[in-house]
Formats: structure tokens, C-alpha cells, sequence
């Protein structure tokens, strides 16, 4: 007898909080409690005077956990509103990541071939390594660092998923 289990599906979640102590403790233990995963994390004061900041958050479950989700951030206190991009329609989604690559020789002319077709751009370099910036959807920076792990990656650092709905509107 097989067991039916619901696909997993990835969304990005954007959630609108007052600017104050302890919310993003607060949202991160409410995913710990439950046994979520969140798999991207970004967090952004998005007025002048400092009160309000944007969560972005990238989790993945059935659609049952994601509604789960999205009904317990919008019980917190200070939250504003939820946004599930992946549902609410058409979505931008960036990622900015730093990759150093160490090599000489031909590896380090093919890492810059690669990094001109990827449009990455080198922020720093020295007689062995670089260190490309690269900014893009996640799955982008992925086949980025998987070409370059054949050529000498040292070290990446990834700031996470930032992501917004398309038009005039916001969401």
C-alpha cells in the first residue's frame, strides 16, 4: 500500500513588520517550533524613519504547511502583512553573491570567460584568485558556483533572496 504525500514546493514569502527588537527572533521561533526549514533570509529597514522592514523569507512544504505558515505570520503582533510572492502573481526574485576563485594559467582565463557570459563582475584581484559579484536569480548563482568549484573555488557568501511583485502596485 503506498502512502500519498503532498509535493514540496518552494515559496517566497514577504512579510511587512514594525522596526522593532526581538520580531525576526520571533518569526525565525515560530518556524523552529514547528520543525520548518526557512532556506533564505533577508531582512531590510524600507522606511525613512526606520519603523518598518521587510522580511523576505524562502521556505518549501506541502501546500497545507505553506497556508500553515502564512496564517501563524500574520497572528504576530507586530506584522503588517503577509505575502506570498509565489501566489500573489508575477515576481521579481535577486540574489547577490561574492564568489572567490583561485587559479592560474588556463583555469584563470576560463573562470573569466565564464564570469563575462554569467555578467559577473570582479570587485577585487590579486596575481591568484578573484573575487567575482554576481547578482541574479538563485538558480543562476548556483550554476555559477557549480562551474566554478571545477576551477578553483576558495570561499562564497550568498546575502540571501530579495523579492518583489511586478508593476506599478504594491502588494
Amino acid at each position: 500500500m503506498k502512502i500519498a504525500t503532498e509535493a514540496s514546493e518552494r515559496h517566497v514569502l514577504t512579510v511587512i513588520v514594525d522596526n522593532e527588537a526581538g520580531i525576526l527572533a520571533k518569526i525565525a521561533g515560530l518556524f523552529t517550533a514547528r520543525g520548518y526549514n526557512i532556506d533564505s533570509l533577508t531582512v531590510a529597514d524600507i522606511t525613512e524613519n526606520h519603523q518598518v522592514s521587510r522580511i523576505t523569507i524562502v521556505t518549501h512544504g506541502p501546500p497545507a504547511q505553506i497556508d500553515q505558515i502564512h496564517a501563524q505570520l500574520e497572528r504576530l503582533v507586530p506584522v503588517h502583512k503577509v505575502i506570498d510572492l509565489t501566489e500573489h502573481g508575477p515576481y521579481v526574485e535577486r540574489e547577490l553573491a561574492l564568489i572567490k576563485v583561485a587559479g592560474t594559467g588556463d583555469s584563470r582565463v576560463e573562470a573569466l570567460r565564464i564570469a563575462d557570459v554569467f555578467r559577473a563582475k570582479v570587485v577585487d584581484t590579486t596575481t591568484a584568485s578573484f573575487v567575482f559579484e554576481l547578482t541574479g536569480a538563485p538558480d543562476k548563482i548556483d550554476n555559477f558556483v557549480g562551474l566554478m568549484r571545477e576551477l578553483g573555488l576558495v570561499e562564497v557568501g550568498r546575502t540571501g533572496v530579495v523579492g518583489m511583485t511586478r508593476g506599478a502596485a504594491g502588494a
